[in-house]
């Protein structure tokens, strides 16, 4: 079990940093999200397994836990339900490629939300300080026109028709949306939805595009836009 650095006070109100509980197999992505996450004020424990999770869970009162999808022992949809008979804490799923039906099962069970898993410190840090300072850890859903995109029910609508968009196309067009009207370049598309450095695969993009495109309905190629030889840009087409 990764320890924090410094224990919190968790019988009082002397806490002076959230403290964000990590249940997750792969200890080395662990350890690494936890100096990135202590950099940023935020205390880390992590764990290994549902099991461990859930006592952790009780003893240490997180604000926020973050569960991956492969958690074993007891897994992530079973954690979620176990922890909301006994208190709200906010609870973040770690998801990745194939884990599209157990993001589905996590957010009935009653998950705050889908995280990407590699995780990635600009998407986790507004959640769990949200939480701390006590303000909802929840999102309003991001509407462009006629698309609608609800990141805590894992839900896309266009024209109030729900369109069923895999993991990474469901990032994709969510990064688009956060950067509406602004080109975003292939380099950043790559860094921010693959999480990958490799410049190389912009043709991974333009296949994903396509396949985003035809599932939204963006037959003319007017809601998702190609600014040639820089990336992509979305725009309101009712504008």
């Amino acid at each position: 079990m990764i320890q924090p650095q410094t224990a919190p006070e968790v019988n009082g109100d002397t806490r002076t940093a959230p403290l964000l509980l990590v249940a997750d197999p792969e200890s080395t992505l662990v350890h690494g999200l936890a100096d990135a996450l202590e950099r940023e004020g935020v205390v880390v424990t992590g764990v290994t397994d549902g099991a461990q999770a859930l006592l952790q869970a009780g003893a240490l009162r997180p604000d926020v836990v973050l569960v991956s999808a492969s958690l074993p022992v007891i897994g992530a949809v079973e954690f979620i339900r176990a922890v909301r008979l006994s208190r709200p804490i906010p609870v973040l799923l770690g998801v990745g490629e194939g884990h599209a039906e157990q993001a589905v099962q996590a957010l009935t069970a009653g998950a705050t939300a889908c995280v990407a898993r590699p995780y990635r410190v600009p998407e986790l840090l507004p959640l769990v300080q949200a939480a701390f300072s006590g303000e909802s850890a929840s999102r309003r859903p991001l509407v462009v026109g006629r698309v609608e995109l609800d990141v805590n029910a894992y839900q896309v609508r266009v024209e109030g028709h729900t369109v069923h968009l895999p993991l990474r196309e469901f990032e994709l067009l969510h990064y688009l949306m956060r950067n509406a009207h602004r080109t975003v370049t292939r380099e950043q598309i790559m860094r921010h939805v693959w999480n990958s450095t490799d410049t190389t695969s912009t043709n991974t993009i333009a296949v994903h595009v396509k396949r985003l495109r035809a599932r939204l309905g963006d037959t003319d190629d007017q809601l998702i836009q190609t600014v040639r030889g820089v990336g992509y840009r979305l725009v309101d087409k009712t504008a």
